[in-house]
């Protein structure tokens, strides 16, 4: 049987399920791909000067970009700085929330995961909200749910027949 959330902790998890970092690294390879198309090489849009360096980029050839690709990078640098914007409020919001009430069980596991030396905060936080708060049965429970569990047959050795 599943055991259905109730409306705070399905809602204590949108945090980690709004995943603007892929978003973020989706517009960067877009603009560095339709950079490379015009042979421009070396152009790093995850820099916060970077629209103003556009203007100055050239091909090889020493032509200007094109009009309408301008304008499409210039779109998509907007989009980027919006996304970066918007992953730096959940970010400070997580925070803040992990300030306000550090004893609380779901917290206090936030914060002793995120001291783990290559764990961050947000991946302590999804563990946390998406894991290790249901309540399993028992060993098995944990490992189904992890995908750690196979079929139920004896595993055979190669070479060797099964009985």
């Amino acid at each position: 049987m599943v055991a259905v959330p109730s409306i705070d902790e399905e809602d204590a998890k949108r945090p980690s399920r709004e995943r603007l970092v892929g978003e973020r690294t989706r517009i960067i390879n877009r603009i560095k791909s339709t950079l490379v198309r015009l042979g421009i090489r070396g152009f790093k849009p995850e820099l916060r000067l970077a629209p103003q360096r556009l203007e100055g980029l050239r091909t090889p050839e020493d032509l200007p970009i094109p009009p309408n690709t301008l304008d499409e990078l210039r779109r998509d640098l907007a989009r980027l700085a919006l996304v970066r914007n918007q992953i730096e409020t959940i970010e400070r919001v997580r925070i803040e929330r992990l300030e306000q009430a550090p004893k609380t069980a779901a917290n206090a596991m936030v914060r002793l995961l995120a001291s783990i030396i290559g764990v961050g905060i947000e991946t302590a936080d999804m563990l946390v909200q998406e894991v290790l708060s249901r309540n399993m049965r028992d060993r098995r429970a944990v490992a189904r749910y992890a995908g750690l569990t196979g079929s139920p047959t004896k595993a055979v050795p190669r070479g060797e027949k099964k009985d």
